[in-house]
């Protein structure tokens, strides 16, 4: 199937002992090498902190001071700026939504190479954060197809079609380990309204793919092999059971070789590990533990049409509820001992011991909303050493917490500005704007930075939830590529990234704000 389509890890245990305790990486060559400081991956590290812990020019008394250094605009296409970006010593890597990954020096925004995506069999769009490590720079595409580009040239060193069905794609970003490359798939099979489609057929899973090859060394499906079981009312053959994609990072921990990541509702039958937090052994897949956090789900887009009658067979019964485990799961200590946290598209925050699988305690954040589930937590958490922080999408509005690890109770919470829609350029756009968070959260030492679907970017003080400083997207820039961009909503599929005295921040995500313009990366320094 697949031939188809510079400082040392004790300098970051030092941190994290300062910092009471944080389980953060750090550059090692495990999480992809460079200088203290780097954002070589999703989450910062493999751990899924979300944690700058090495930043210190970015502080509570310096981030009022935040300026626009240089943003990067893009062609417009329709498509959203979902790659969030890695940045490792002193370049950015990131891929363009019109089918392009790039290099550039990360104070600047020269352009240091840029590789075609189509310049290989099948290639699209980036739709996934890279993960940089030994050399190499690895992604994914809307295609199913991952890269491996030689980090200092940009030239391709291999790319492997990892998709066996037509719909499938990486929301999922790679996380190197141990001389591999993990990831999930998911799929957008899902979101046809047409009755005549054989729904459906496509199976999450996740992949151990070795990092110097490409070769597959292990696959785990969420879901059994899809069954032909009947027809749809229009005659279109029915399968079953299909769906729990894997939309969101994994995250390891190196000490016991587990691999933590969630996944996302049923399309078609009733039985998977949908909405389920998997802990897989790294080496050989094999599971440890697994928690279902919803007893039934399956969801697919024809669940929201009107005249959906014998399409959306939980629509009368309540469990079409698309309450995915969107977001990538968060380790995190509490006096010694290991956690996993994850958010679901519910509103709960889930704690589960990180060797057992032992529930430790849930906190509803938002109320959920069936058939939708967009008013829980979309993307990721993040963890300090202190604190668990996390926000909810729309929760009426979108509101930025904090928690406390022992027991999930809320130290503090923002919500979403209630001027949000009516200042800036959002103010124009009534009828578009929301009160709500889409990206992952991100945290370096003292501060929290998270931006918002009226437009808007924020850093929160992490003591007390105060803002500390705005920033306005919507807004035209000249981009350092000649082009012009303009801001819109934060862009979910990642986060804000801090990496070395500087703020990088994708603006373009749904509520699209209206624009002759495609839409921007910024960034941001002292």
């Amino acid at each position: 199937m697949f031939n188809r389509k510079r400082r040392l890890a004790a300098l970051v245990g030092a941190a994290a002992l300062l910092l009471g305790g944080a389980a953060v990486a750090g550059a090692s060559e495990e999480s992809g090498g460079g200088w203290f400081g780097d954002w070589s991956t999703w989450t910062g590290d493999g751990t899924g902190s979300r944690f700058a812990a090495a930043e210190h020019k970015i502080t509570n008394r310096t981030a009022g001071q935040l300026k626009l250094k240089w943003a990067y605009a893009y062609a417009k296409t329709g498509f959203p700026a979902k790659s969030q970006p890695a940045v490792v010593g002193d370049t950015i890597y990131f891929g363009t939504p019109d089918g392009r990954f790039v290099a550039l020096d990360a104070k600047t925004g020269a352009t240091r190479w840029s590789f075609t995506l189509n310049s290989v069999p099948g290639g699209t769009i980036a739709t996934d954060g890279p993960t940089v490590a030994r050399g190499k720079v690895y992604f994914g595409d809307f295609g199913g197809t991952l890269y491996a580009l030689d980090q200092r040239t940009g030239k391709l060193v291999w790319a492997k079609d990892t998709e066996p069905h037509a719909a499938g794609m990486h929301t999922s970003s790679p996380v190197y380990y141990n001389g591999r490359i993990y990831l999930g798939a998911s799929s957008g099979e899902n979101i046809s309204f047409d009755v005549n489609y054989p729904c459906c057929t496509f199976r999450g899973h996740v992949d151990s793919i070795d990092a110097d090859t490409g070769n597959l060394v292990w696959r785990y499906f969420t879901v059994a092999e899809p069954k032909e079981v009947g027809t749809w009312p229009s005659g279109a053959k029915r399968f079953e059971p299909s769906g729990a994609g894997v939309w969101s990072s994994p995250v390891i921990d190196q000490r016991s070789g587990t691999l933590y990541v969630g996944a996302g509702q049923l399309y078609t039958g009733t039985v998977g590990d949908f909405d389920s937090l998997l802990a897989l052994d790294a080496k050989t897949g094999a599971v440890r533990w697994k928690q279902q956090v919803t007893k039934a789900d399956t969801w697919r887009l024809m669940c929201g049409k009107p005249d959906n009658e014998g399409y959306c067979p939980g629509q009368k019964d309540g469990t079409a509820l698309d309450y995915d485990i969107g977001a990538t799961p968060t380790l995190f200590t509490v006096k010694g001992h290991s956690y996993v946290g994850v958010g679901q598209k519910s509103g709960v925050f889930h704690a589960f011991d990180a060797r057992t699988g032992e529930v430790q305690w849930r906190r509803q954040l938002s109320e959920p909303m069936p058939g939708g589930g967009l008013s829980g937590i979309q993307w990721g958490s993040s963890f300090d050493g202190r604190n668990l922080y996390m926000a909810t999408n729309m929760g009426n509005p979108g509101t930025v917490f904090a928690l406390d690890p022992a027991n999930g109770d809320v130290v503090w919470k923002t919500p979403n500005p209630a001027d949000g829609c009516t200042t800036g350029g959002a103010a124009k756009f009534p009828t578009v704007c929301k009160l709500g968070h889409t990206p992952a959260v991100t945290t370096s030492p003292g501060l929290l930075y998270e931006g918002s679907t009226d437009g808007k970017m924020r850093v929160y003080d992490t003591k007390d939830g105060k803002v500390l400083w705005t920033f306005d997207t919507v807004q035209d820039f000249k981009g350092v590529n000649g082009l012009t961009g303009t801001g819109s909503s934060i862009s979910g599929n990642g986060g804000p990234v801090v990496a070395n005295g500087m703020l990088y921040v994708q603006a373009g995500y749904n509520p699209t704000y209206p624009s002759d313009h495609g839409n921007v990366l910024l960034a941001f320094g002292l």
